[in-house]
């Protein structure tokens, strides 16, 4: 099987591509090939039986060697970023609505080329942000997306897309509304959501960190470890029992602020003194309309695996991330 994975050079996508490349196979199938895209050429992982290859491109343009002939499985993780999208409309519609659009019409040049064949599986990464209903919320599987904000909303539209291409027998879609993943490796980035893993990430490294919302704040969490789980099990999967309901809400972990905080206590005594309370109102005011908690039945039932605890997460974090991080940043070991 050839497969594709878009956003490539994101942590996630090297995640993936490095975890493909320890199997060789996706479920039972082995992999003949794997494609990895993103705006700058993503690095090949190590150890890869199968040849590789790394394209530079616009999403928006998306070109075609990005999806190649006989490519069974797109993993689209490209996006730009919560708080990007909404300080900058135009690129977050560019990228996350438009650029999903040509990943739709790629896969359906591929199945008039091939007819024969069977439609790619896309995984589509979407995410918690495209619901609402705050800190009181504990959504269950039928909730209905209400985005407040313009990255949930380009989310939403694009599972709507991407359900009307499978329902056209154009692709196999799984959409995965993924948690705020947490702990990220490398430097903050422009997420609204990017403090959740640095107040963890940075006093690990021995670096203050910034905390923009009361300790009481909870959210929907997922580690890297699960959500590299989660996105190959969507590609492998049975598509079947998701009829025209492509979307699925994974089991992920309800934590709160200060729970966070006392499991990095618990894991690195005296870490969680480099964190900092310093109010950030404009986001403060994107996270909080994300819902706080999901009740997923159907997930489990086809075969999402449940999360581990938060302290087991801080210590994946060490012991997969923290020294490269470290070097990344130019830090003393």
């Amino acid at each position: 099987m050839n497969i594709s994975i878009l956003g490539g050079g994101g942590f996630l996508g090297r995640k993936l591509a490095a975890e493909l490349a320890r199997r060789g196979r996706l479920g039972a199938t082995p992999i003949t090939g794997l494609t990895l895209f993103d705006i700058a050429a993503p690095p090949a992982p190590p150890g890869a039986a199968f040849p590789v290859r790394a394209i530079a491109g616009d999403l928006a343009a998306l070109p075609e060697a990005a999806i190649p002939p006989g490519t069974g499985a797109v993993f689209h993780l490209a996006a730009v970023v919560s708080a990007q999208a909404e300080a900058d409309y135009a690129l977050g519609m560019r990228v996350n609505l438009h650029g999903t659009l040509q990943v739709i019409d790629a896969c359906r040049r591929l199945r008039e080329s091939a007819p024969a064949a069977a439609p790619p599986r896309v995984v589509f990464t979407s995410s918690v942000a495209s619901f609402s209903g705050g800190q009181g919320a504990s959504l269950p599987d039928d909730a209905r997306q209400v985005p407040a904000n313009s990255y949930g909303a380009e989310k939403a539209a694009a599972e709507l897309l991407l359900g009307d291409a499978s329902r056209r027998g154009y692709l196999d879609a799984v959409s995965l509304r993924l948690p705020t993943i947490v702990v990220r490796p490398g430097r903050p980035n422009r997420a609204a959501s990017s403090f959740f893993s640095a107040i963890i990430r940075e006093p690990l490294l021995g670096l203050p960190a910034e905390l923009p919302v009361a300790e009481d704040f909870a959210a929907w969490l997922a580690s890297p470890r699960r959500a590299v789980d989660w996105l190959l099990h969507a590609a492998a999967m049975d598509g079947a029992p998701l009829g025209l309901d492509r979307g699925v809400n994974p089991p992920g972990l309800r934590m709160t602020v200060g729970g966070m905080l006392a499991a990095l206590e618990a894991v690195r005594p005296g870490a969680s003194a480099l964190v900092t309370r310093v109010p950030d109102p404009e986001i403060a005011a994107i996270v909080g309309t994300w819902p706080a908690g999901f009740a997923p039945v159907r997930a489990p039932a086809l075969g999402f695996a449940a999360h581990e605890g938060f302290e087991d997460v801080v210590r994946a974090f060490i012991a997969d991330d923290l020294a490269a991080t470290r070097a990344e940043r130019g830090l003393a070991p």
